[in-house]
């Protein structure tokens, strides 16, 4: 892999950059595979036995998985498995995503109070990587906003959504400016904010081709632009963690400086393990610390992250909250047979039911009207004839009631069911159920009396065909 010389000459000097082992890791291209694992719906031993004997398909039972450190929920495997043919990966029981990134779990441990209740935005949130990260170490009483500015990727994110089953979140697709309208809503904001790319080399080589001293200038001052735009929506004493995949001090520690010089924002310092390799820079203004991850450092990607604290008051503004459609009595005795809560508020649109946690009510009536919404909650489905046609995000959330009827598959069903086959399977009930792989539930059919109905999402089914027997687990 050849380092553009101009890439290498500009983060000469910057703290823990080692030319030589930089370039050799690059070189050797290695590839290094991590796993977030859902804690709603899994833990370690669910997916790999204590005797290390890995349950992913298609992943060496002889293999040894290891813990990422600054993560409670993060696992570097030894190997790269199809992760199209697993069926725990499309029930959502965890996430691909580089270790480096994960490291936010450390900012918000240490920094926010996690035993609150937190209002949060993912200002830049697709594909969903931080966004299901955050609903795993927030509270139940916390909302998360995961925003994504650019409307196609929208659905991949609120597809990483729904497979999380938790219903504490809204998707919206906004520009930055928007939320100006929301000022001193956020307690925490943050910000993976678009940049030059250079620490996804080794991931991605095409973003050499793209990388250019004055693609990182531009870079740094839309990075600012979205700061200053975004900045008003914090609260007084409220956190804000920056981070990028970017090498460039134009794009790190000069955005700390910028941030200290004209928001008067407090840096704030992150404790960490010197085993980690994680190196601690300092900003040459006014010495904010920020935290570089080197692949020849960490078993990780390139990654910058800096976190701050606002000292400056932004005034909440009321206003009249308009009105919203809600289920009627009869609506919600339907809907009650399919959850296991009763303490949600279940939204209307036209024939189209939400649940939503009730405490975040007025939340979502005040977000509604100042921000263009793209998902909110969990979608439980369409009523019909006094029914409920249930959606596929029911089945897959933490909310559905231990009472529906289930079918358990093994994993050649599986994989039929997630490319929207027909079922040899024969449930041992009739209607509306789910259908499971190792008691996850992948998504709804409906058993009749002469055939099965697989309703898998269309947009979300297998398309590729394998005939590899290393999955047959």
């Amino acid at each position: 892999m050849k380092l553009p010389e101009a890439f290498l000459q500009s983060i000469e000097g910057v703290k823990g950059f080692d030319r030589e082992s930089f370039i050799k890791v690059h070189d050797e291209g290695n590839q290094v595979t991590s796993i977030r694992i859902n804690p709603i719906k899994t833990d370690a031993h669910s997916l790999w036995d204590s005797d290390k004997e890995i349950k992913l398909a298609g992943v060496d039972q002889a293999s040894v998985p290891t813990s990422i450190p600054w993560t409670n929920y993060g696992y570097y495997l030894p190997e790269r498995p199809s992760f199209t043919f697993d069926p725990l990966f499309h029930a959502g029981c965890y996430y691909v995503q580089d270790a480096s990134s994960m490291f936010l779990e450390q900012a918000m441990s240490q920094l926010a109070d996690l035993s609150q209740p937190l209002k949060v935005l993912d200002l830049s949130a697709a594909p969903g990587g931080k966004s299901t990260h955050l609903l795993s170490i927030l509270s139940e009483e916390s909302l998360l906003v995961s925003n994504e500015v650019i409307r196609p990727r929208c659905n991949t994110l609120i597809d990483n959504i729904i497979k999380w089953g938790k219903s504490n979140a809204l998707v919206t697709n906004n520009d930055p400016a928007a939320f100006k309208k929301l000022p001193g809503y956020f307690d925490v904001i943050v910000v993976d904010a678009p940049c030059s790319g250079s620490g996804l080399f080794r991931k991605d080589p095409d973003a050499i081709t793209e990388w250019s001293l004055n693609n990182v200038a531009l870079c740094s001052q839309r990075q600012q632009r979205i700061l200053a735009d975004i900045l008003p929506a914090l609260k007084e004493n409220g956190l804000l963690i920056y981070s990028t995949c970017s090498y460039s001090e134009a794009e790190d520690e000069s955005i700390a400086d910028w941030l200290v010089n004209e928001f008067e924002m407090k840096n704030e310092r992150i404790s960490l393990n010197d085993e980690w390799g994680i190196v601690e820079s300092v900003s040459p203004g006014h010495g904010a610390f920020g935290y570089r991850f080197y692949p020849n450092k960490v078993k990780g990607e390139g990654f910058f992250i800096s976190c701050f604290r606002k000292v400056n008051e932004e005034k909440e503004v009321g206003g009249k909250l308009p009105r919203i459609d809600t289920a009627s009595s009869k609506e919600k005795l339907i809907l009650k047979d399919w959850l296991k809560s009763d303490s949600l508020e279940i939204l209307k649109d036209h024939d189209t039911f939400r649940a939503l946690p009730a405490i975040f009510i007025n939340d979502f009536i005040r977000l509604r009207g100042n921000l263009n919404i793209q998902y909110t909650g969990t979608e439980l489905g369409q009523i019909m004839k006094g029914r409920l046609v249930p959606d596929h995000a029911l089945a897959l959330s933490s909310l559905l009631s231990p009472n529906v009827a289930s079918t358990n598959l093994d994993y050649a069903e599986a994989i039929k069911y997630l490319q929207r086959k027909d079922l040899a399977t024969i449930p041992q009930t009739k209607g509306w159920q789910t259908v499971s792989y190792k008691n996850h539930p992948l998504g709804w059919i409906n058993a009749l009396a002469n055939r099965i109905n697989n309703y898998y999402p269309k947009e979300m089914r297998i398309l590729k065909q394998s005939n590899d027997s290393a999955f047959e687990k």
